[in-house]
């Protein structure tokens, strides 16, 4: 998961910020698992009567929401709470554009040009650069087994990169059975796990497209 949907500025405490605002639990409720939300609405309501005694009560009354919001919301998708992550942390170019033409589509008709733009580059520029490191490869293959060895890694990871990219392009939506809170695949050849999760098992679309040693 992206740093996003636990951080202080995310969805999840940006629903429960107004759903404390507007009085009313349910604004929060879609951010967690229906099994979760009977949790969440007891946390709330205990929240609601400790904001009242001081400023540091309501502080703390707060913080109790978003960390009961976030853990409730990443345990329904099956992934652990790690803590609330600070506001402003990079999350990269798509989500920005995602959340933009959301927005936009919510008060009119929404562009998503900006946000394909960025796809389309990004998984051609990689594409590019995976398929010519192979070929360079492919050119020295001939010359001994090493070198032939270098060869099949690159060729086998071009294999396995576009098929992660194409399994997450028609991933399960957020949070769906069987989507595995968008983690990417796990499918293909045995050396996915390197080629598709990198060296710090990273998931998802952004380590599929991370620059990695070949």
């Amino acid at each position: 998961m992206p740093p996003h949907c636990d951080s202080l500025d995310g969805p999840v405490v940006t629903a429960a910020r107004d759903a404390l605002e507007a009085d009313d639990v349910n604004l929060l409720l879609p951010y967690v698992h229906a099994d979760g939300e009977d949790e969440v609405r007891e946390v709330f309501a205990l929240v609601r009567t400790a904001r009242r005694e001081s400023p540091t009560a309501r502080e703390v009354a707060d913080r109790l929401l978003f960390e009961t919001a976030v853990r409730v919301h990443r345990a329904g998708e099956g992934a652990a709470f790690t803590g609330l992550k600070p506001a402003g942390l990079d999350v990269g170019p798509a989500i920005p554009l995602a959340e933009r033409a959301l927005a936009e589509r919510a008060l009119a008709d929404g562009d998503v040009s900006d946000l394909v733009a960025l796809l389309t580059e990004e998984v051609r520029s990689e594409a590019e650069r995976r398929v010519g490191a192979a070929m360079a490869a492919a050119d020295d293959a001939a010359a001994g087994v090493p070198q032939a060895r270098r060869w099949v890694e690159a060729m086998l990871g071009v294999q396995v990169w576009a098929h992660g990219v194409h399994s997450a392009i028609h991933a399960a939506g957020h949070g769906a059975p069987g989507a595995a809170h968008e983690h990417g695949p796990q499918h293909g050849h045995a050396h996915s796990d390197r080629h598709e999760h990198g060296a710090h098992g990273e998931h998802g679309p952004a380590a599929l497209l991370r620059d990695h040693p070949e």
